[in-house]
């Protein structure tokens, strides 16, 4: 993250230089109104590199909705795209990374995929590791 900027920054570009990359059209649904601690914003800019990278290869969705949130139970991102979706469970070096970028500051990961419904990533940070 360049000096100076806010995870809300930081996410609005990363964000639409992924859009204007691929084509896929970025709706932002919610971006946090504070900052965290620099582990953790470079935990939650890796997290979302991945799930748009998984967008671009997995999905063929033209549509991705991306919220992320800051509040008094700590940070909540989620990434939902309008893709194809997928049945059983979310296994890949994707899934491995994003999941041990979130472990490093006490977070979690949760991927849920519909065939046919496109795919939700959510990743959380508790209140006390923001």
């Amino acid at each position: 993250m360049r000096e100076g900027r806010s995870l809300a920054q930081a996410l609005e570009e990363r964000l639409a230089d992924w859009s204007a990359r691929t084509g896929i059209t970025v709706e932002i649904w919610a971006l946090p109104s504070r900052g965290a601690s620099p582990l953790v914003v470079r935990a939650v800019l890796a997290a979302l590199a991945e799930a748009l990278s998984n967008v671009e290869r997995h999905s063929l969705a033209r549509t991705v909705s991306v919220a992320v949130t800051l509040g008094d139970s700590g940070l909540r991102m989620t990434v939902s795209d309008h893709g194809i979706g997928f049945g059983g469970a979310a296994l890949g070096r994707g899934i491995t990374a994003m999941r041990a970028h979130l472990t490093e500051v006490g977070g979690a990961l949760t991927v849920n995929g519909v065939p046919g419904g496109g795919t939700t990533v959510t990743a959380t940070v508790p209140r006390g590791r923001v």
